[in-house]
């Protein structure tokens, strides 16, 4: 009760007039992509009769396992990351992948769509700030992804230029190098605790937990963060991207009033 009340106190005060430019993770915040994984790694396992019974919060726990031990280690591309998760998946259920498969979820993300509101919040989103991406993907990969978003981007950050990939802090200290701004004008927004909202408010950066809905409820297919509680409060929590734009464009701060009136959803 005392950490609900302390999020809704936060959020009273927040100030959207402050910040110059929007940061957003892509995949799990701007892309659907656990409408692209669950398909791919279900055809996989059916493939060699297993995963039967299997509830889709299970495979995605087991993918942000997979995904974030991949990550770990010496930086190689996102698409060997994946293939490495299709490799683990293999491995848990006692198979041996064919080359095909083991392709198939990096060869799935070019398809992987838009949440039905992000290509509209983006568009609303732009009139007033810089829109940047900030992901853990390949220059590649998201130039495929890009396509699907309809809009301009003032700046993107990958794995793949960093070399490094969330949760880690170079990340984003590579976009506040590149956007010429300190943390105290930079908003980020992202479906990941564990990505995204820890290491970003670490550096000083404000948050927005963008906490979709999810086969995974709160965590989606993502590692869960070990950070203490207090690291993993956000300054707001949306239930889509439309909910965030529609409190930033339209109306943030009512006339006499010196305070922009800014809560969290339930």
């Amino acid at each position: 009760m005392q950490q609900h009340q302390f999020r809704q106190e936060y959020n009273a005060i927040m100030d959207f007039d402050r910040y110059s430019a929007i940061s957003f993770d892509c995949y799990g915040t701007l892309i659907d992509w656990e409408s692209g994984i669950l398909p791919t790694l279900r055809a996989l396992l059916a493939n060699h009769s297993q995963g039967q019974g299997l509830a889709d919060a299970d495979i995605l726990e087991l993918y942000g396992e997979f995904e974030a031990r991949a990550e770990s280690g010496p930086y190689q591309h996102y698409r060997d990351v994946l293939q490495a998760v299709v490799r683990d998946f293999a491995d848990h259920f006692h198979f041996e992948a064919s080359s095909e498969e083991v392709r198939s979820l990096a060869e799935s993300v070019r398809e992987w769509p838009p949440f039905a509101d992000t290509v509209g919040a983006l568009w609303q989103l732009q009139k007033r700030y810089k829109l940047v991406i900030i992901s853990n993907i390949d220059d590649d990969l998201f130039a495929e992804t890009r396509k699907h978003l309809a809009v301009e981007f003032d700046a993107v950050i990958t794995a793949e230029q960093a070399r490094s990939y969330k949760p880690s802090i170079n990340n984003f200290q590579m976009a506040l190098r590149k956007l010429a701004l300190p943390p105290s004008q930079l908003l980020h927004a992202g479906q990941s605790i564990y990505h995204d909202i820890v290491p970003a408010r670490s550096l000083g950066i404000s948050t927005v937990w963008v906490n979709r809905n999810s086969a995974r409820p709160g965590i989606g297919a993502v590692r869960t963060s070990a950070a203490p509680a207090a690291q993993r409060f956000p300054d707001l929590e949306v239930r889509d991207l439309a909910s965030l734009a529609a409190r930033v464009v339209a109306g943030l701060r009512p006339a006499g009033t010196g305070q922009s009136p800014v809560t969290t959803q339930p």
